[in-house]
């Protein structure tokens, strides 16, 4: 789906078959013009679907903070302007407002986040709000994370279920190698270290070390000696992050970037004529 396809439907559902307080309150062919400020500190993200949800009723949008910019703190800072018909404004705000204070949400959440191991890799998992990955993927990157898959279609990913309907870890790895192209990493989830040692000497690429505790973790390093990349996912909290990075580990992949976010406080107020 497109953004401008995500838009359209966004504005059908909130405007149905019509606006009527504005409607009823603005005047035919009256202009405007209004400022979107962050009441709080934020990291913005979603510039592009706000500006989107007001091209399509007919207004322009004029960007003052870049997505990956920060705004707010002490001072209620605009972060874009937005001219044009006056119930354009009015009848776009809420959805506008809507991507803008979800996905700066992200942007914000995820910058608190990597800020705690600057170096360490972090990156975002498929657990995110359908229809809203693309989106939600770039507030991730403007957090200051990386993105893991964007879907079942662009990277492999055997997981304990895929294990079980194979029969096991390695048949899991030869019916993979055999169907996908060579230059498809593979990777394999793995909960303890002895499927951790079936996965390196079944030719995994990528290990991916699920909910296990700091010394398991160290053992896992050194077991695995370079012969692939291990990422370490479940249970992940802000203050493992340090300990992780000493460890070594290539990535730290962390559902809670997207999931655990917080929308963030933004408004529109429209200026006197």
């Amino acid at each position: 789906m497109t953004l401008a396809e995500l838009v359209r439907l966004s504005l059908e559902e909130d405007i149905g078959p019509g606006d009527v307080t504005t409607r009823a309150c603005v005047d035919a062919g009256a202009q405007g013009k209004a400022r979107i400020y962050a009441k709080e500190a934020i990291v913005v993200s979603g510039q592009e679907a706000a500006a989107e949800v007001f091209r399509q009723l007919g207004c322009a949008y004029t960007v003052v903070v870049a997505d990956g910019g920060e705004a707010g703190g002490s001072n209620l800072d605009t972060v874009a302007t937005v001219t044009g018909p006056a119930a354009g404004l009015l009848t776009g705000e809420r959805a506008a407002l809507n991507f803008l204070m979800r996905l700066s949400g992200v942007a914000t959440h995820v910058r608190r986040i990597t800020d705690r191991a600057p170096g360490l890799r972090i990156v975002d998992t498929r657990k995110s709000t359908p229809l809203l990955r693309g989106l939600e993927k770039a507030a991730v990157r403007h957090g200051g994370a990386g993105n893991h898959r964007f879907g079942l279609f662009d990277g492999v990913m055997i997981k304990d279920n895929h294990i079980v309907a194979a029969g096991g870890i390695r048949a899991a790895i030869d019916r993979v190698r055999a169907s996908v192209h060579p230059l498809l990493r593979v990777e394999v989830e793995v909960e303890d270290l002895d499927e951790l040692v079936q996965a390196l000497d079944a030719g995994a690429d990528d290990v991916l070390l699920d909910n296990m505790d700091d010394a398991m973790l160290a053992e896992a390093v050194r077991i695995t000696a370079g012969r692939a990349r291990l990422e370490v996912s479940g249970g992940i909290t802000p203050e493992r992050l340090p300990v992780l990075r000493a460890l070594g580990v290539h990535r730290v992949s962390m559902g809670g970037l997207i999931h655990q976010a917080r929308w963030v406080d933004l408004s529109l107020r429209v200026l006197p004529a």
